[in-house]
């Protein structure tokens, strides 16, 4: 289905990144990784380039490497994110700052070093992934809530500067997913999740179908009239 495409992936070496990995993999895809980790993907059509994405600078040297091994992108999926769960008035400054530069800044900056290969092509599909916590608001995530309403705006508006370019750009807001990320909340912000999920209009977690699913769907060649769009899994608004 993806032959002859090439996807870039944040946070490719676990979680949804890691299955997002995969799945364009098993479907004849080309993959480019970026994280610190190294995922256990052994597949000769996965590249992968540590960088850490908390790092601006390294990312802009990571695409200049990029850019000398690969002609095009086609795909590219902001999955990495940074949650440090904690009340605003107990959040370490780095946290805070870590917060921004991954969940925020990385995908500014991914995205607009993407297009720079995507626009010679004249095609490009941009995919964020962001969260229920935008809609939801709750006590405890207000910058990573906040860092998320900011990636959903900036594909907004990068639709519009990127559409000339028939590239696209579209937001995933996800529910709680059993990642090791989740599994790094406090026993307490666990139960608050578990409440939070029971009052959805489709009461259980994402699983991994509903959310490649989605990405399939902004992904797909025949979606070149989607863009500026987020949807959000278990009936959130």
């Amino acid at each position: 289905m993806y032959k002859d495409k090439i996807v870039l992936i944040t946070g490719s070496s676990r979680g949804i990144g890691s299955e997002t990995a995969n799945y364009f993999l098993k479907n004849n895809a080309v993959v480019i990784g970026l994280s610190k980790g190294v995922p256990a993907i052994g597949n000769v059509n996965y590249h992968h380039f540590s960088v850490d994405l908390a790092k601006p600078e390294e990312i802009i040297k990571t695409f200049k490497n990029i850019a000398k091994h690969f002609k095009k992108i086609d795909i590219v999926i902001n999955n990495a994110a940074v949650l440090t769960s904690q009340y605003s008035m107990i959040m370490p400054l780095k946290n805070a700052v870590d917060m921004v530069n991954v969940d925020l800044l990385a995908v500014f900056l991914v995205s607009r070093e993407s297009v720079k290969l995507m626009r010679k092509n004249q095609y490009g599909r941009i995919i964020n992934i962001s969260s229920m916590a935008v809609s939801l608001e709750p006590a405890g995530d207000s910058l990573y809530a906040a860092c998320k309403a900011g990636i959903n705006t900036l594909a907004n508006v990068m639709a519009k500067e990127f559409a000339s370019f028939n590239i696209t750009c579209n937001t995933l807001a996800i529910t709680a997913y059993e990642t090791d990320m989740l599994k790094q909340h406090s026993p307490e912000a666990q139960i608050k999740i578990k409440e939070i999920i029971k009052k959805l209009p489709i009461a259980r977690m994402a699983e991994k179908d509903d959310i490649l699913n989605v990405i399939d769907f902004f992904a797909s060649k025949r979606s070149g009239y989607i863009t500026a769009q987020t949807v959000y899994l278990g009936g959130v608004n």
